[in-house]
Formats: C-alpha cells, structure tokens, sequence
C-alpha cells in the first residue's frame, strides 16, 4: 500500500524513524526539516537500504510563511502526496512568564500554524482524489494542562482536538485522520525543551523507533487516536479527567519542576 509520505521534522528522532518504517514498507518520502546535512544523509540511508526514492526539502515550517513555502516547492515538483505525517515541533520548560515570549509563539507557529497550513493544503487535495492518510503527531500532553510547559502541552491540546474534528469532516473522502500521542520518547526534544533535571525523563523513555511504528501502525488501521502505552493510555483517557483539576494541575508541576 505504502505511497508517497510527506514527514516534516525528519532529520533526527520520530520523524526520521517514521521514514525509516515508510521506506521499509517500499513507500517513497518527502524529507522535511531545517538541517539539509541530515536529511540528505538519512536520504541517501533509504535509499540505499530500500531503493525508494527519496526527495529533501529543508525548511524553516515556523518562519512566516514556511509550511506554504513548502508547499509550493512540492508542488513545484510535481509530487503527489499520499501520506502526510505532521511530526515537527518542540518544546520549553519554565513557567510561561519567565520564558522568552518570541520563543513561545515560535512554538505556537510550528507546532500549531504550521501543522495546520499542511492539513489543510494537502488533506484538500487527498479529499479531492478520493484517498490518503494524514498522522499528526500530539503527545499524552494533549490530555491535560502542563504547568512548566504550559503553551506545548497547550499546542498538543490543539493538535488533538483539531484533528479529530478534521477525521470527522473528511471521513466519507477516504481520507483518515490519526491523532499519535505518545509519552516521553528517548530523543532530542529533552535537549531542545531543556527537561533534563526533571522527573519527566528520569525514567528512560520510549524508543523514537517503537513510537514510529505504533503510531503508523495505527494510521494504516484509520484509529483516531492513539497512546503508544496502555497504562499511559489508562492514565490519560481514564484516570486524569476523574481528578480535580487541581490535584492534576500539581502532579504535572511537579513533574516538570527542576
């Protein structure tokens, strides 16, 4: 089945693993992410190991403009896009007030505007071929409200809610839409969130590897959302919303609390 897959955030972690599983599967990808070095690395990586073709795209998607920059140079190409995974975005430790304000909305616009502009471009055309599969990747965040990170657990929020709505609008298309929401994977995003110290990471966490496949796993079978972890999902779906608002607002403070 595997067709074209469009992977934003790519270069390293998730979003490299999930071109890793794609390319496995003898499906074509679009890299996307700011380092050309290592999209051109993992490029040559599939390439060689699967003989699928594969096609680099470095972009800035929280610039001004960069998810329809992107967009235009896709098309610019000629490529269809049959799989679309919305896996770029990052993260901030520290309370909202003290944190950069300029660093908080450029959170806002990759996470959010940008995951938005490529659903809507390329969740259009799929509708309009009657076919496709989209995977946006949330966290277990987007459960609950995340003191000490408070604008991404907000973003994921929005990726969640967001994309069951767009799921429901486009399910006579033949177009699925698939919400991912992991827990705390072993990657970069502790570096860029600056969590180290926190009891969040502590415990080791899930393989970017295990997390790909659970989550592309679940897009092929057109679930809606998805928690790589039973007792995490439990804990989310089950347990947090029965809590009073406040006891959850403490427990993921101090999670998150150097």
């Amino acid at each position: 089945m595997p067709h074209t897959a469009l992977i934003t955030g790519a270069s390293s972690g998730i979003g490299a693993e999930f071109a890793r599983y794609h390319a496995a599967k003898g499906g074509d990808v679009i890299l996307s992410a700011r380092s050309k070095g290592a999209l051109d690395s993992l490029a040559d990586e599939l390439r060689s190991a699967h003989g699928i073709t594969a096609h680099v795209f470095a972009a800035d998607l929280g610039a001004a403009n960069g998810a329809q920059d992107l967009v235009q140079r896709i098309e610019a190409a000629g490529l269809d896009v049959d799989i679309l995974i919305n896996n770029a975005g990052f993260g901030g430790q520290g309370r909202h007030i003290d944190r950069d304000l300029t660093e908080e909305q450029a959170m806002i616009d990759l996470n959010v505007k940008a995951l938005v502009a490529l659903t809507h471009h390329f969740g259009g055309r799929m509708a309009a071929n009657d076919g496709g599969r989209i995977l946006n990747v949330a966290s277990s965040a987007a459960f609950m409200p995340g003191p000490m990170q408070g604008v991404y657990f907000a973003t994921k929020a929005f990726v969640k809610s967001y994309s069951e709505a767009v799921a429901y609008e486009l399910r006579n298309d033949g177009v699925s839409v698939t919400v991912l929401a992991p827990g705390y994977v072993d990657t970069a995003f502790a570096d860029r969130a600056d969590l180290h110290g926190t009891n969040l990471v502590k415990g080791a966490g899930k393989s970017a590897a295990s997390v790909a496949k659970h989550g592309y796993d679940a897009m092929l079978k057109g679930k809606l959302v998805t928690v790589n972890e039973k007792p995490l999902s439990l804990l989310v779906n089950w347990i947090i919303p029965l809590l009073p608002r406040w006891r959850v607002l403490k427990l993921i403070n101090t999670m998150q609390t150097k």
